[in-house]
């Protein structure tokens, strides 16, 4: 349940002073669009547009300082995580956001923490958030973009499995080491698409 005492615009001047002006504009996208998909689908506003603008609160921390951060505040890092410390801002991110915003609904922080590698049968918000991120105006290079767009304000299961699979395409094209998380995400709501 949304805390109704979440004050937006007070997160959003605290939180320019952390990001730069691309990560705020990119930020911005991420909230109008995850309110959008709330509309679409029964999910509740305050929750979508608070975690939309907390998504990326710790992205312009330093990979250095992150895992110094989660190895002092007990964030648990997986062995992926720590060769790949850029995706710990998820994970830390929502430590941030309960320690600094003062965020306190759990699903709000799930939310951002798992809003890069995505996971298995994901709430309606969780998934809001991770699709927002991926179609908010501001992309303009994913594959198949429009249909994403299209698909997510009608299916959010169909949503998932299609940038999930065009993510790990993309990574396995790159050779890129791909998270076990996001390929257990990918197996589960591929078996949703293949059941319907």
């Amino acid at each position: 349940m949304a805390n109704s005492n979440y004050d937006l615009r007070k997160m959003e001047k605290k939180l320019k002073k952390y990001l730069d002006h691309h990560r705020m504009v990119h930020t911005r996208g991420v909230m109008y669009t995850a309110a959008c998909l709330g509309m679409a689908h029964d999910c509740d506003l305050e929750q979508c547009q608070t975690a939309g603008l907390l998504h990326d609160c710790a992205k312009c921390i330093p990979d250095s300082k992150k895992l110094r951060l989660c190895a002092k505040n007990h964030i648990d890092m997986t062995d992926y995580e720590m060769r790949h410390p850029f995706i710990l801002h998820a994970k830390l991110g929502a430590w941030v956001a309960r320690r600094k915003y003062d965020v306190q609904d759990p699903e709000i922080l799930n939310a951002i923490t798992c809003h890069t590698t995505g996971k298995k049968a994901m709430t309606d918000l969780e998934k809001i958030i991770y699709i927002a991120d991926y179609i908010e105006p501001g992309r303009t290079k994913a594959p198949r973009l429009d249909l994403v767009r299209k698909t997510a304000f009608e299916d959010l299961d169909e949503a998932m499995y299609m940038i999930l699979s065009d993510t790990l395409q993309y990574l396995r094209r790159g050779n890129r080491e791909i998270d076990l998380i996001t390929e257990s995400a990918f197996a589960y709501y591929c078996n949703l698409h293949n059941q319907k």
